[in-house]
């Protein structure tokens, strides 16, 4: 919510706040550092909790798919832009993209664990992220900081309730 919201903000030709380029990238990252530390120590609990086999080697899969898909991820997008020779187009095709493959390998670690939620978050992701490469900048933004973040949000109330009625 924050580094898209703040891109969202701050991009198009009368923006809503004036920041430094640089601004929204570095909350962007900074959160997604965070992200992933967390996602790491989840799942390596997971992992641990794990005494089938064929779970345990389901999760190191599942998790070798996000270093794939990314690298995946990074060679589209460059080659790409350099194919159109539109560098800018770098700035719609991360956010939307990175949305695009999170959803995708949320969908299948829901399938894979039958999380209905995991799933439906994927689902969502996907669709919303891909949808929003309809609007150009900074409309793309808003769509990911509210229809992206706020399911991040949503889910997070879920789980929690989940996990407590468990």
């Amino acid at each position: 919510m924050l580094g898209h919201g703040a891109a969202a903000l701050s991009q198009g030709d009368t923006p809503l706040l004036e920041l430094p380029g640089w601004l929204p990238m570095t909350v962007l990252g900074a959160g997604l550092v965070v992200g992933t530390v967390q996602a790491t120590v989840a799942a390596t609990r997971a992992q641990r909790a794990a005494t089938d086999p064929d779970d345990v080697l389901s999760g190191k899969l599942l998790g070798a798919a996000w270093v794939t898909a990314f690298a995946a991820l990074f060679l589209t997008i460059t080659g790409l832009t350099n194919s159109l020779d539109s560098p800018d187009l770098q700035s719609m095709l991360w956010p939307t993209g990175s949305g695009l493959i999170v959803g995708l390998l949320y969908i299948a670690e829901g399938a894979q664990r039958r999380n209905l939620l995991h799933y439906s978050l994927g689902t969502w992701l996907a669709l919303t992220s891909t949808a929003a490469l309809l609007l150009g900048t900074p409309g793309l933004y808003w769509v990911l900081t509210i229809a992206g973040g706020g399911a991040y949000a949503l889910a997070t109330i879920l789980e929690r309730r989940r996990l407590t009625t468990r």
